[in-house]
């Protein structure tokens, strides 16, 4: 009995270690890889395209995407128009409004966020942090969502995306967004 006892606090201590060290805990000084300097309302300027691949909790390809993205900012405040086309034939949009503060910070809404996204561009790097209500269709459910976007060399956007629910991780996202002036044939 103690024996299982034993084996039930350690899991749970490694459990709380995990969820404190985890990806969606790091910081931006953990994640900056250096230069380029990223900035949203620069390098997510004008018409973008995105192609994406989500997993699953088990690592298994749930889906595939193309997104065309148009971003208009004009100082402090700008949009993000999202317009996916997933591999199932699926189709969704999203219309992110943002507002930059001057310190590298700036929150985010959306139609199917809850309240504001938080984020913050650091170096080559930024994290944004929200909460995202899934279509009726993909059950409904919300999802606390952890985005870290790395600005390459060439002026891609590298984006990972951690989803989860209960503290638990349900799904990732690996995308670029690039310039569609930029696009590869």
């Amino acid at each position: 009995m103690m024996f299982l006892v034993g084996i039930c606090v350690a899991l749970l201590a490694v459990a709380l270690w995990l969820r404190g060290t985890g990806f969606a805990r790091k910081s931006a000084s953990e994640m900056e890889v250096g230069e380029p300097a990223i900035d949203i309302r620069t390098h997510l300027s004008g018409p973008i395209i995105s192609e994406g691949v989500i997993y699953g909790p088990t690592g298994k390809v749930a889906g595939r995407f193309v997104a065309d993205m148009l971003g208009t900012f004009d100082g402090r405040a700008g949009t993000l128009d999202e317009e996916f086309s997933f591999a199932s034939g699926a189709k969704q949009r999203r219309k992110w409004n943002l507002t930059f503060n001057n310190d590298g910070t700036f929150t985010a809404t959306a139609d199917d966020i809850i309240g504001q996204a938080t984020g913050r561009m650091d170096g080559s790097t930024v994290c944004m942090r929200y909460r995202l209500r899934l279509e009726e269709d993909a059950g409904g459910h919300v999802l606390d969502v952890t985005d870290w976007m790395y600005l390459m060399e060439n002026g891609t956007v590298m984006n990972r995306s951690e989803m989860r629910k209960f503290g638990i991780k349900v799904g990732e996202l690996i995308a670029t967004m690039r310039p569609v002036a930029n696009q590869h044939v």
